[in-house]
């Protein structure tokens, strides 16, 4: 496994079952990774920040498929919102980060020591420069299709959608079916599911 080299080298949007055999912990960025990088900025009444953020759902459906194949995730950012930790909240997933210090390598630093992890067995999305030491260090280095050009030249799997519009869900999927669990996740899911007509 290879960084991508030079500026017109494109990673790919596949990844081999080694490679993916390895993975035991997935980090995600937020900002332009779980989100399309774009904040919404108010104010409440009493003159608090309000800040929203938008979710992609089927994104959120690939994190809970790796949850259940057994694959842990992390979500690390350098910005502090209740928008995130709330999202964390609803997926299950409970190594949410945010460093407003963007200090996102000493964070997943105490992932991998609480979860018994090595940096080779790290998978990470990201898409910009505040990712760049991280895809540096992990095992499997990847990044959305809008991605800065100097983070991609690191990465050895790029997604084909943009952050915030699939991109997480591209880059789980690519994970399942590289290690041949993708069919039996999808059929669990969709057993866990029921079928109404059966009920009763």
């Amino acid at each position: 496994m290879t960084r991508s080299q030079g500026s017109g080298s494109v990673p790919p949007s596949t990844l081999s079952a080694d490679v993916a055999a390895r993975i035991q912990l997935v980090v995600l960025d937020v900002d332009g990774v779980l989100t399309d990088g774009g904040v919404y900025m108010g104010a409440l009444p009493g003159g608090e920040t309000l800040e929203m953020k938008r979710f992609d759902i089927q994104d959120g459906l690939g994190i809970r498929l790796l949850q259940w194949a057994g694959i842990e995730v992390a979500i690390v950012s350098g910005r502090v919102s209740e928008a995130t930790a709330i999202r964390a909240r609803e997926l299950d997933v409970h190594e949410c980060h945010q460093d407003g210090g963007a200090q996102k390598i000493r964070a997943i630093k105490g992932i991998l020591e609480r979860l018994d992890v090595g940096w080779d067995q790290v998978a990470m999305l990201g898409d910009d420069l505040p990712d760049l030491a991280v895809l540096r260090r992990v095992g499997v280095p990847a990044v959305v299709a809008n991605v800065a050009e100097e983070v991609r030249r690191e990465a050895v799997w790029q997604a084909k959608r943009r952050g915030g519009h699939g991109a997480v869900r591209e880059f789980c999927e690519a994970i399942l079916r590289a290690r041949g669990d993708w069919e039996a996740q999808m059929e669990a899911y969709v057993a866990a599911r029921g079928d109404p007509e059966e009920e009763g």
